[in-house]
């Protein structure tokens, strides 16, 4: 009788079930993304079905694109995370590039400086450094907004292009060796590199194809658990999720919202400037322009299409990881799909995730109610 009251109550509580948020509507979202795709494919004389095929087949169809995807998927799994943390304390974190670009400047000086030393320090300090000047770079926004009231959005974008400012200077006027054109740093010693993940699997005995995939991508999947753990399972978690669901009652209850904002975008940065971690450590080996490859807008619409969960985070960063190393194959494969036709692609993935993320909901609800369940509240 307990468990039939409890269930009662949570199906009075409006709300679907939570296996509805987290899976059936991102798949009617993707699905109905990837029927107006293919529509658009269409139009330019090309066989959606065909072109849908290769995409897939360039993503997933062989070793080599697997670690592609993945290589892609790890900054997603970074920024999007990022972005998940912020939210959770409502707060809109939209300065992921420019955090990313500053974590990178972090692991960069320090591979630059421990010339000679064995690359499992140089992972360890170099994931400490990426995460302070991630951090850094995303703790005066938070102060702005805790402290003086300023939006969060508005600062986290001028942040990023005071980053990429400051980014150009250094690598052209302060970092850049004598006699060098390009704007980027000298390479780092090899000693430091991070494995790739061809180099880790075969010390256990599984060979795959070179690929940038490296140990990152393990240390991004452990992020996500320290992120679950810490957002559901500890006080500050509790307290970030409090103040973004209700300040005022955050500060009835005696939790410092000023506090719960600063915390929440500390860390949001340092997950965000593990981005370097992974590009300037594990693939470029030497920091460089434009490294992020515009990772951290991606993180929002991965964020959104997860859920802002770390499970659902990891499952649509894949998905954009995919969307990039499967849309490369289709630009080559089909000459009249150029890379502004796979950006269209992706648009209509993230349109359809973010700002449409509840299109589907009533029709859901309805089939909810037919099944005797009750209208679920307008998500949050």
């Amino acid at each position: 009788m307990a468990a039939s009251g409890a269930g009662t109550g949570a199906a009075r509580s409006g709300r679907l079930p939570a296996w509805t948020d987290y899976a059936l509507l991102p798949v009617l979202n993707l699905f109905a993304a990837l029927v107006v795709s293919g529509i658009v494919i269409l139009l330019i004389g090309e066989n959606p079905l065909s072109a849908m095929a290769v995409l897939v087949e360039g993503a997933f169809g062989y070793p080599e694109a697997i670690g592609f995807t993945l290589y892609y998927a790890t900054n997603f799994i970074f920024t999007g995370l990022a972005v998940a943390v912020a939210f959770h304390c409502g707060l809109f974190n939209i300065g992921g590039e420019g955090q990313a670009m500053l974590g990178g400047l972090g692991v960069a000086l320090v591979a630059l400086a421990l010339d000679g030393w064995p690359w499992p320090a140089a992972a360890l300090l170099g994931i400490l450094a990426s995460a302070l000047f991630g951090a850094a770079w995303a703790f005066v926004p938070a102060v702005l907004q805790a402290k003086r009231g300023s939006h969060i959005v508005i600062t986290t974008i001028m942040f990023n292009f005071i980053a990429a400012s400051l980014m150009t200077w250094l690598l052209v006027d302060v970092m850049r060796p004598a006699g060098q054109q390009s704007p980027e740093t000298r390479g780092f010693p090899e000693s430091t590199w991070l494995p790739s993940m061809q180099e880790a699997l075969a010390t256990v005995g599984i060979p795959i194809p070179a690929s940038p995939l490296n140990v990152s991508f393990l240390w991004a999947l452990a992020c996500g658990v320290l992120v679950y753990l810490f957002i559901w399972r500890t006080r500050w978690g509790y307290a970030i999720r409090t103040v973004g669901q209700n300040e005022r009652a955050a500060v009835y209850a005696g939790i410092s919202p000023a506090r719960a904002i600063i915390l929440a975008m500390a860390i949001s940065g340092a997950l965000a400037g593990f981005v370097g971690f992974n590009e300037v450590l594990g693939v470029h080996h030497r920091l460089m322009l434009g490294f992020t490859n515009e990772a951290g807008f991606v993180g929002i619409a991965v964020a959104l299409m997860g859920r802002n969960h770390p499970f659902g985070i990891v499952l649509a960063a894949i998905l954009f990881g995919a969307l990039y190393q499967g849309g490369s194959e289709l630009s080559f494969e089909f000459p009249s799909i150029n890379r502004e036709m796979v950006v269209v692609i992706q648009g209509l993935v993230i349109l359809f995730a973010g700002a449409l993320g509840n299109l589907f909901r009533p029709a859901v609800a309805t089939l909810f109610r037919r099944a005797g369940r009750p209208a679920p509240a307008p998500a949050e």
